[in-house]
């Protein structure tokens, strides 16, 4: 990859691949001298247009590649809006299984959906390559034009050579005048606009806002710092955003706190608006039906104390007690606890006896608990009750076979094997809500359900956002380059002293008219002619 570099004849030497001598401008390939230099990038050596051959050339050329990016863009895009087709996973239902779930609520589509990683589309590998991948471009991309550009304007002579002059798009000669009177009330008009001049051998350079000319890779800066911010929200530690559903008198450890606190919810309140309220009447008769005043979880927060033993309930120590309501979050060491949902009376427990179907007598209750089912419950003289299978939300399948929608206890069923004196290997009996069902032939003995123990449940978010500082910044940084970008060009006007005349040449990055509004004041006041814009009509439209 050994290139040559570029002397010039001014003694400056360039990189290889310049194509305007970065020191006084002359163009080092000459093509057609009547053809306008292409001043984008200062005709600097970019690394994407000089190397080509190695595998890390390229690599580079691909991401340097705008076009590359837009596709980048696109393609994000594209996935993020599939991503909006059904619900991210974090949206679906706390206790369902999104294996099944998708495919139960949408079919194909919802299977194909979840199987492609769109039910956890902004975490999943694929696209936090694509944010990656977008990343890089912008870097590459940046450093590719930033580096060359930078150079090249920071070593710019004030004397440019005749063909750079020719070249340019605004440009034109005056001859006959006093060319020191004329230069120096030229240069005395030009610093009233707010340039900064620099003078050499009689020539100068004007120049004004070169700072704009960074607004692009400021944006590029802000981007890449927002797009770290959103994978930084991957990483253990960083962000959260889990659902806690908590049932009265539960304590469970608090997500995020990595089991250092512990919350227990005392008690659920449940206020509503007076219906004969004349101040909401007439709300809660549009939506017909009651709305709440105020929900909140009466909580009490517990710190570990100690290292927790392995098989063991870990020792906990009271910090406080805290009503937790909607927009009233508890906070832990930067973790917020918010109050988002309820539920009303979920199934905690269901009674039942063993019943003799003929005579009646039973033969003692046992209680199950919904959410932690024993196997076997012995009762008296003998008898026991054996939980063959638990189907917590009991629907049937395509099948026609028991199954469960989700492990929350809203329809549970059982099947059950009752175990007597008369009947050592027991009769098999299915009991769901107003069924009992014999499925292998006429049973002597029954489960009769006897009652249910409900409890209110509070719907909780943990958060944490470490990531918002890093999101905020990198935005802000977009803005200044959008507003560097936008609001002002980097404009210049070069004067030379060429066989007693004078010539002038002007190029704005942007916003050309601006410049010949200024070079036609400074022109009247230093009595030179006004340069001629030497654009053809359709580049004069762009």
């Amino acid at each position: 990859m050994d290139k040559k570099q570029i002397s010039c004849e001014c003694g400056h030497v360039n990189p290889y691949g310049t194509q305007i001598c970065e020191s006084c401008g002359k163009p080092l390939h000459e093509d057609d001298s009547k053809k306008l230099l292409n001043m984008r990038y200062e005709g600097s050596a970019r690394r994407s247009q000089t190397y080509k051959k190695t595998p890390i050339d390229k690599v580079w050329n691909f991401f340097s590649s705008v076009k590359v990016g837009i596709w980048i863009i696109i393609l994000l895009l594209v996935a993020s809006a599939i991503g909006t087709i059904f619900p991210q996973e974090m949206y679906i239902p706390p206790q369902a299984d999104p294996t099944e779930y998708y495919k139960e609520q949408y079919g194909f589509l919802g299977q194909l959906y979840y199987q492609l990683g769109f039910h956890n589309l902004y975490g999943s590998w694929w696209f936090m390559l694509l944010i990656a991948a977008l990343g890089l471009s912008l870097i590459i991309a940046s450093l590719d034009r930033f580096v060359p550009l930078y150079r090249s304007l920071k070593k710019q002579r004030v004397t440019r050579h005749e063909s750079f002059m020719k070249r340019q798009r605004i440009f034109g000669v005056t001859s006959g005048v006093n060319e020191d009177k004329a230069i120096d009330k030229a240069k005395e008009a030009i610093k009233k606009k707010g340039y900064n001049v620099r003078e050499e051998d009689g020539n100068l350079l004007a120049e004004k806002n070169r700072f704009s000319r960074w607004g692009p890779y400021v944006n590029h800066v802000g981007l890449i710092i927002f797009l770290i911010g959103g994978m930084l929200r991957f990483f253990p530690g960083m962000y959260l955003d889990e659902v806690m559903w908590l049932r009265e008198g539960q304590t469970e450890a608090i997500p995020g706190t990595e089991g250092s606190y512990y919350l227990k919810n005392e008690d659920f309140i449940l206020e509503m608006y007076d219906e004969n309220d004349e101040q909401f009447k007439e709300a809660m008769e549009r939506v017909n039906k009651v709305i709440p005043k105020n929900y909140q979880t009466d909580a009490v927060l517990y710190k570990q104390k100690g290292e927790r033993v392995a098989g063991q309930d870990p020792e906990l120590e009271k910090v406080k007690k805290y009503p937790i309501q909607v927009n009233k979050p508890l906070k832990i060491d930067g973790l917020g606890v918010y109050q988002v949902d309820y539920k009303l009376n979920e199934l905690q427990a269901m009674t039942f006896k063993l019943e003799n179907k003929d005579s009646g007598k039973t033969f003692g209750e046992m209680t199950v608990d919904l959410y932690n089912p024993k196997e076997v419950y012995e009762l008296k003289d003998g008898y026991r009750v054996e939980v063959m299978n638990y189907f917590p939300d009991f629907e049937f399948n395509d099948k026609d076979e028991p199954t469960t929608k989700s492990k929350i206890p809203n329809n549970p069923a059982f099947i059950f094997k009752m175990f007597s004196p008369e009947h050592p290997d027991g009769e098999v009996a299915f009991v769901a809500i107003r069924q009992n069902l014999e499925p292998l032939g006429e049973n002597e003995y029954k489960m009769s359900f006897q009652n249910v123990e409900t409890k209110d449940v509070s719907g909780l978010v943990v958060k944490k956002d470490n990531t918002l500082w890093i999101l905020a910044f990198g935005g802000a940084i977009f803005m200044i380059g959008v507003v560097m970008g936008m609001y002002w060009n980097h404009r210049r006007i070069w004067i030379r002293r060429m066989d007693n005349e004078i010539w002038m040449a002007g190029h704005a990055n942007k916003n050309w008219h601006g410049l010949k509004r200024e070079l036609q004041t400074i022109t009247e006041a230093s009595g030179l002619n006004m340069p001629e814009d030497q654009a053809d009509e359709d580049e004069k439209k762009s």
